[in-house]
């Protein structure tokens, strides 16, 4: 029952993200297809993940998983729930009192059972008028780990303005999630360099669909 249930809600919420923002996926640098990867997006809402797992074809929705922070999505049994039997996310402990490395461990535990992942480099959401805030490290350390894994820049446009910050009923307002070119660290590339060449990638995949 509660596989059928998880199942049943996962349709509702797909259903309602496509009705409320009548999104659409731009595959401008990669193709949709069914491989591992690491998608890495700007942060504008808490519908962001959301809105990239539906965006997602079935066969990719159903390997990737969101990074979200636990101290939100474990507040509460129905939070709960969606977030780990609708959205099988890998739950990072954002508190400090998680030991030193464990959100990476967490993730690439996901990544070697063959797993996708949906992060958000910037580490909070980004209400200021900048386009991106400063990555945090953990996007570099996945990329260390695991070279050979593709990290795809994706671009949310718009959701802001559909769940602005402190309101509960979304605005309908159509949405666009850009799919950009992949990426990989290179041989010898430090931690600051790999990190401003991730940002400008995923400034430039905005930019591709919706200009300077």
């Amino acid at each position: 029952m509660r596989r059928l249930a998880a199942a049943a809600l996962a349709y509702l919420i797909t259903l309602a993200a496509r009705l409320v923002t009548a999104a659409r996926a731009v595959w401008a640098g990669v193709p949709p297809l069914p491989e591992q990867r690491i998608y890495f997006a700007n942060h504008r809402s808490n519908g962001d993940f959301v809105l990239i797992w539906t965006m997602l074809p079935p066969a990719l929705r159903a390997r990737s998983r969101p990074v979200a922070g636990a101290d939100y999505w474990l507040g509460s049994a129905l939070r709960r729930f969606v977030i780990r039997d609708v959205f099988d996310a890998v739950l990072v402990d954002r508190s400090g009192r998680a030991p030193k490395g464990a959100a990476i461990v967490a993730m690439l535990a996901a990544l070697d059972a063959g797993r996708s992942l949906i992060l958000f480099p910037e580490g909070t959401r980004n209400a200021g008028e900048a386009p991106l805030l400063p990555f945090r490290p953990g996007l570099y350390h996945l990329a260390a780990a695991r070279p050979e894994i593709p990290l795809v820049p994706v671009w949310i446009e718009n959701l802001n303005r559909v769940m602005p910050k402190g309101e509960v009923v979304p605005v309908p307002l159509i949405c666009t999630v850009v799919f950009g070119e992949a990426l990989q660290l290179e041989p010898g590339e430090e931690r600051d360099a790999f990190l401003a060449r991730a940002a400008a990638a995923l400034a430039a995949t905005r930019e591709a669909e919706c200009g300077p």
